[in-house]
């Protein structure tokens, strides 16, 4: 079993000291990556992970200098632990090796669901809401009625290509052609 420690700086400015200081000792390997917290490619994070083997453990010093989000957190060590690659947090003093820090961490994943699913449920009634004193919802149209009435003359009668038409206003042929049939499609459900 090899505890491999992986810590983060974001800038060469920044000193990892700190961190190096408190895993040195409980880490048979440190490996330290100086990248961006928004970066999602990692690659000494990957090299590190690509490395672990059954019975190994992932030393972070915290949450925020291996993952940029809790979410990401969790479902990456959800991963690990499906690999069975344990973790420990640190100054967290969560170490999955153990069956408190398997508790907490157990209670941490499901408040993380529990949020998850309850900003779904609140946007999906916030929507509805929304739809309900009819606000229109979803991307603004490129092309206005007036735009689309005038493209359908223009291509009825026969002067001008529809790339022609969706170039002079500034959109994707295809974009013209779903929009026009869009309003196409409006205009039968309201004949009787």
């Amino acid at each position: 079993m090899k505890k491999i420690g992986y810590l983060r700086v974001s800038t060469e400015e920044q000193n990892p000291a700190r961190q190096v200081d408190g895993l040195t000792a409980i880490c048979d390997e440190l490996f330290v990556e100086t990248i961006s917290g928004a970066k999602s490619d990692r690659p000494i994070y990957q090299q590190v992970v690509s490395q672990l083997e059954r019975g190994d453990v992932l030393v972070v010093w915290d949450l925020d200098r291996a993952y940029r989000s809790s979410r990401e957190a969790l479902n990456e060590i959800d991963r690990l632990q499906a690999r069975g690659i344990a973790i420990r947090i640190v100054n967290l003093d969560i170490d999955t090796t153990t069956p408190a820090g398997l508790f907490v961490f157990t209670l941490m994943a499901a408040l993380a669901t529990f949020e998850r699913h309850t900003l779904s449920q609140r946007t999906k009634e916030g929507l509805e809401s929304a739809r309900k004193r009819g606000a229109k919802l979803g991307r603004p149209r490129k092309l206005t009625d007036e735009q689309l009435q005038q493209a359908e003359k223009l291509i009825k009668a026969g002067h001008t290509k529809r790339g022609d038409i969706a170039k002079k206003y500034g959109v994707a042929t295809w974009t013209l052609t779903r929009s026009m049939r869009r309003v196409t499609l409006t205009k039968g459900r309201q004949q009787p």
